[in-house]
């Protein structure tokens, strides 16, 4: 029950705190569980960010989920999952209802000020991550590479590309045996979840047409199995499911989209306020909720089945070879990121950089990323722009 309520309060913290999108969510994870609790350790993070990056869906999302059933199995899983989503859905709700449309120069720096704590965030993150995962100039070169290709080949497929060359690379590398093998054991919950995943995806499109709410948790499911290379891919694909047959009027979606950018926490949660925003029902709270639940169901079922058998598989030689370059390539992904588009977006002018600089030292001093988030949102209001 301890590793319970430790994982709920963390995860809460970083969905009240996490702000930029989802390559800082892996910064501010990577200092929240690496560098502070010391739950995993770089190479078990960078292994589960690898993973994760391959699964379709949210990866920061299931990196969270798979932290939380490591710790605290799936009731941990659980907890991280809502304490890390609630303050986004609650925000989002918010706006739904019409509180949250804000404008002005106050809300536009407060917003840079966000910006420029999630570049400090992330350039730690690179850092960190840098200096255990490349030690050597073998993988410096192949991070450098992959954050060469993913800046010059802007596609959302690239960043699964770049990890999955890396890892191939890695696994033609001569193998150094050890001494025990761990063999793949039967995971029959791991298998049935595998399972469910790929029925849902069959069966739903066929009960979709008996009734409304299957109907919707058909297309946010659908949009939560499909989608890969980012958050911001979910947008055309929820456009297609929801704007297209005329579930939902393209001002309403837009503008939820908009905000779903300015709150902390999980891209994803823009579901709930597209479920809440229906013009037909399911909508309103219990259509968010159905919304949010379908979309992010693909995400339980893949990573609650694909972690044990990856826990064992990343053991065996030839895959740690292919794993320890594709962490490489995953620094590579973070260094692209914070090069664009977290820098360009964050740093405007002299006195961003300053203060930027700040922040990221702040970090590094061990400062709570709570307070640096804080300091940096109330000096974005003070900021020249």
């Amino acid at each position: 029950m301890r590793r319970l309520a430790e994982t709920f309060w963390a995860f809460l913290v970083l969905g009240l705190t996490s702000f930029g999108g989802p390559v800082a969510h892996l910064g501010y994870f990577h200092g929240a569980f690496v560098t502070r609790r010391k739950w995993l350790s770089d190479t078990d993070y960078a292994d589960l960010v690898a993973l994760c990056q391959f699964l379709p869906g949210p990866a920061s999302s299931q990196v969270g989920i798979a932290i939380g059933h490591m710790r605290a199995g799936l009731p941990g899983a659980i907890a991280a999952f809502v304490a890390f989503t609630a303050p986004s859905v609650a925000l989002l709700y918010l706006f739904w209802l019409g509180v949250g449309r804000w404008n002005g120069p106050l809300v536009d720096g407060l917003l840079h000020g966000l910006k420029i704590a999630a570049l400090a965030v992330v350039a730690q993150a690179v850092w960190q991550m840098s200096q255990k995962l490349t030690p050597d100039w073998p993988r410096r070169l192949i991070a450098l590479a992959g954050a060469a290709l993913v800046l010059l080949v802007p596609f959302g497929a690239t960043p699964i590309l770049v990890i999955a060359l890396a890892a191939v690379a890695g696994s033609l590398l001569p193998a150094v045996a050890t001494p025990v093998q761990n063999r793949i054991g039967a995971h029959p919950a791991a298998l049935a979840a595998l399972i469910a995943f790929a029925a849902l995806l069959v069966l739903l499109p066929i009960v979709a047409g008996q009734h409304p709410t299957a109907d919707i948790v058909d297309r946010f499911y659908r949009a939560g199995s499909l989608v890969f290379g980012g958050g911001h891919v979910v947008l055309p694909l929820l456009e297609n499911e929801l704007v297209t047959p005329g579930l939902i009027s393209r001002d309403v979606f837009l503008a939820g989209y908009g905000a779903a950018q300015i709150v902390p926490g999980p891209l994803f949660s823009f579901a709930f306020y597209a479920g809440a925003a229906l013009t037909a029902p399911p909508n309103g709270v219990a259509g968010g909720l159905i919304a949010l639940a379908a979309i992010y169901l693909p995400s339980f079922l893949l990573v609650l089945g694909a972690l044990p058998y990856w826990t064992t598989l990343r053991t065996l030689p030839r895959l740690r070879s292919a794993l320890d370059l594709a962490n490489a390539a995953v620094v590579g992904l973070l260094l692209a990121a914070l090069v664009d588009p977290v820098f360009p977006a964050a740093i405007r002018t002299p006195f961003d950089a300053v203060v930027a600089a700040l922040a990221a030292v702040a970090l590094l001093l061990k400062l709570p990323p709570w307070l640096v988030v804080l300091a940096c949102a109330c000096a974005g209001l003070a900021l020249p722009h």
